[in-house]
């Protein structure tokens, strides 16, 4: 099954966060996972933020290695709107989503955002179980 990332998976696993860290090095042991690269641009921004320059780069180095980047096309850009146009999300959030129906893949996120809608994929939610 083909997956895609959102940059609060990415985030999550950066961080250590479990059980998203775990379930998202295991995608990436065992395939090349999808993410837009308007995600990875916020994965960027964040580690920047936090981290500094100088992490951020190296960051995006690893992860390009790492994911099939999709690009931001026009066709892209329309199914992103029209998630943005159907649900109060940010936008960023609905390239993520857009990336996955386009790639048939589940969209792997613990983002609130984007949990319990229809979004057009199938959507696995990597916080923890809560009891």
């Amino acid at each position: 099954m083909t997956v895609c990332l959102d940059s609060w998976a990415i985030l999550a696993w950066l961080d250590g966060d479990e059980p998203a860290a775990g379930i998202v090095e295991r995608e990436l042991e065992k395939a090349r996972p999808v993410m837009s690269w308007l995600n990875l641009g916020e994965v960027a921004y964040q580690v920047e933020r936090r981290h500094g320059c100088a992490e951020a780069v190296e960051v995006v180095r690893r992860l390009r290695s790492a994911l099939a980047l999709d690009e931001v096309t026009a066709d892209r850009v329309l199914g992103a709107s029209r998630l943005k146009a159907a649900h109060p999300i940010a936008f960023a959030d609905c390239f993520a989503a857009a990336t996955a129906a386009a790639h048939g893949a589940a969209l792997l996120t613990g983002d609130p955002e984007l949990l319990d809608r229809e979004l057009g994929c199938r959507v696995r939610d990597l916080r923890p179980k809560r009891h």
